[in-house]
């Protein structure tokens, strides 16, 4: 059963937690506060921890040391624990967090959902030493824990961030685009970079902003930012903002929504900034971003661009960048099944009855129906609400006391606030337009389809009725049928996927209807329990891997034509996101570093070597060698290992490049 100790920060309180059972030689997790600040972390021996802690500047001041401790307790339970605890304390707002964001992943583990259940009982313990105030809910529905920095990242995540991270620190201009769908946590990733650049030694004093577009969404990071020491409000920004300063880093979160000259609300303020810029009149707020800053990191997802005055995705497109992608879905508990779903009915594909677990996806004939269902779910879970296609003009904007909306004498109103819609009074009894809720997440959402998504029998598709879509800046000025098909599919798209927990739909057009529940074959799907997988714990999950021979004159060493066959290797041993390949090393030039003639090496692809990499490079175009990587007289050297003096340290020539990083061997 968890359970807590408190012990006196100092020497004397050390000794006692040496003579606590559990004080020397036991996983637990350790709270350090004086009740303004804490300090959070874990280890299998609290008693060496706490006095190597007590050395530490910033902790002198800290006063009282808790362990949590249980008898079931593992290493994996404590990091887990730790790395919830982080995330929770940072939100919650009553201690100042002194930790700092590195590290934090989100792993799985044997009886993980178990341990997960026992932070239950380790919060209300915490709340009665007045540690915390508010309820675990509370804080998971509130928006400094939504856009806290302090997240514990998924494997996905975590190697884009140490890419990005490795591309900050040799402060190399360029750009560099994060690609994500729909709850793939590409701001919670952005708001982590941001915390871990400000953080590390390297890096703290670079001068770097996070841009974001949508004034609601932007509102809401500032809150959270305004709340974590190293951060500030003023280091989030609107794209305007950002030619004020020059930049080493600019952040940009959902970069799919700046701006082009078209269709803008105020020409004069944007013709004049691209004056300011040097620019030519049709720049754009990504030009405004690429002038500015030596270093990009844009977050981009070309299926959430809405309307005209977005950057065409060709500018992005033609950048020069780097490209890293997030697969891995964070929001929707359907997971990767339930975005496909969506995409391919909107793509015209017939999906048959899915099944997700723990997600429920329902289309409602009557609108009254499914809007007192959402209320229903909002006094159960909080942050459940209604949107819409801005298929209504909105009367309500000049007088208060209208409806905007109609469906068969049922009426409605859209928001009354741009500003942060979703946590605002009356959001509940009002319809949010995709400007209020892009970027947020739900519990619960319920999606109005209007009558601007038409269906065309003959050829058995969707189709866009222009005249029946009230945004004006969303259709003017396109000429083309196909480019507006894509703005409102996207827009029903995004709608769709805001929901954790499921998603809620009404048309209006009962034809739409018919396609839709043609395409499911089911009006409800109820969630499916899954299934518990035990897995035999000699089961190991295999993933096939190529295995390349030496490379032809002039073709690149992971060419088709230099696969000899796959080999299996552990998933364990493969990280997301990055390409693997194997080599059969040959001779001893190695063998000091456990290299050896014939073994089977797996490399993890990359041009870049770092000293102190051993590294696989291609010479002369079709040499391959094993060498260890490093720096001679500001030349670049690989060195041979080995007991065979006869080996010597080559100097590559250019065109000599690096193939990949060796990560281990895996045998003969």
């Amino acid at each position: 059963m968890s359970d807590i100790k408190t012990f006196t920060f100092n020497q004397n309180g050390f000794e006692n937690i040496k003579k606590f059972p559990l004080g020397l030689d036991w996983p637990v997790v350790y709270i350090i506060e004086n009740k303004i600040e804490v300090y959070i972390g874990e280890t299998t021996s609290v008693y060496n921890r706490s006095k190597q802690n007590y050395e530490i500047k910033n902790r002198k001041s800290l006063e009282r040391v808790h362990v949590i401790t249980d008898e079931e307790y593992n290493k994996s339970a404590t990091l887990d624990l730790e790395s919830q605890l982080i995330q929770y304390f940072s939100a919650e707002g009553t201690l100042r967090l002194q930790n700092g964001n590195k590290g934090l992943v989100n792993h799985n583990y044997f009886d993980r959902e178990r341990y997960r259940a026992k932070l239950e009982t380790v919060w209300k313990k915490l709340r009665e030493l007045k540690l915390v105030n508010r309820e675990l809910s509370d804080i998971e529905n509130s928006e400094l824990f939504k856009y806290s920095p302090y997240k514990a990242l998924s494997e996905d995540q975590m190697f884009v961030a140490e890419e990005l991270y490795g591309v900050v620190e040799t402060g190399q201009a360029g750009v560099h685009i994060v690609n994500g769908g729909p709850g793939t946590g590409k701001t919670i990733l952005a708001t982590y970079l941001a915390k871990l650049i400000k953080g590390e030694y390297k890096t703290k004093d670079l001068k770097i902003g996070l841009v974001v577009s949508m004034t609601a969404l932007r509102k809401s990071i500032k809150d959270a930012f305004s709340c974590i020491a190293g951060l500030s409000s003023d280091m989030v920004l609107g794209p305007s903002e950002v030619a004020n300063k020059q930049y080493d880093l600019l952040i940009v979160d959902e970069a799919h929504r700046l701006r082009q000259r078209k269709n803008l609300t105020n020409y004069r303020s944007h013709d004049a900034m691209n004056e300011r810029l040097g620019l030519g009149k049709e720049g754009t707020e990504l030009d405004w971003i690429l002038k500015c800053s030596n270093q990009q990191i844009l977050f981009y997802d070309k299926n959430q661009s809405i309307r005209p005055t977005d950057v065409h995705f060709g500018q992005f497109a033609n950048l020069n960048a780097t490209h890293h992608f997030l697969t891995s879905q964070h929001r929707v508990k359907g997971g990767e099944k339930y975005i496909t779903f969506i995409e391919n009915i909107f793509s015209g594909y017939e999906v048959g009855e899915p099944q997700f677990s723990n997600f429920e996806f329902k289309i409602y004939d009557d609108v009254a129906k499914m809007v007192s269902d959402i209320k229903i779910k909002n006094t159960e879970f909080s942050l459940c609400r209604i949107v819409a296609g801005f298929a209504w003009p909105w009367i309500s904007r000049g007088n208060p006391d209208a409806t905007d909306i109609d469906i068969n004498g049922y009426k409605l109103r859209w928001n009354s606030t741009k500003t942060n819609w979703v946590n605002s009074p009356n959001a509940i009894n009002e319809v949010g337009c995709i400007h209020t809720i892009q970027g947020y997440d739900l519990n619960y959402v319920g999606v109005i389809v209007g009558p601007e998504l038409g269906y065309d029998s003959i050829n058995n598709q969707l189709i866009v009725n222009r005249d029946k879509y009230e945004d004006t800046n969303g259709w003017r000025g396109i000429t083309d049928s196909t480019e507006l098909d894509r703005y409102i599919k996207n827009i029903y798209k995004t709608l769709m996927t805001r929901g954790i927990r499921g998603c809620y739909v009404h048309f209006v057009d009962k034809e739409v209807e018919k396609f839709f529940k043609s395409r499911i074959g089911n009006t409800k799907l109820k969630p499916i329990k899954e299934q518990k997988k035990i897995l035999s714990p000699f089961t190991v999950e295999m993933i096939m891997v190529p295995l390349v021979g030496s490379a032809p004159c002039g073709n690149p060493l992971l060419g088709e034509e230099n696969i000899e066959e796959y080999i299996e290797v552990e998933k364990s041993k493969i990280k997301i996101g990055a390409k693997y390949f194997i080599v059969r090393a040959s001779g001893d030039s190695m063998n000091k570093v456990g290299i050896n003639d014939g073994d089977l090496v797996l490399c993890r692809y990359s041009e870049k070597g770092e000293t102190g990499d051993k590294v696989v490079a291609l010479l002369e175009g079709e040499k391959v060698t094993i060498k260890y990587y490093d720096k001679k007289d500001s030349r670049r050297i690989l060195l041979p290992k080995s007991t065979n003096l006869k080996h010597q340290p080559i100097i590559p020539e250019e065109g000599d490049i690096v193939q990949g990083i060796v990560q281990e061997v895996l045998s003969k």
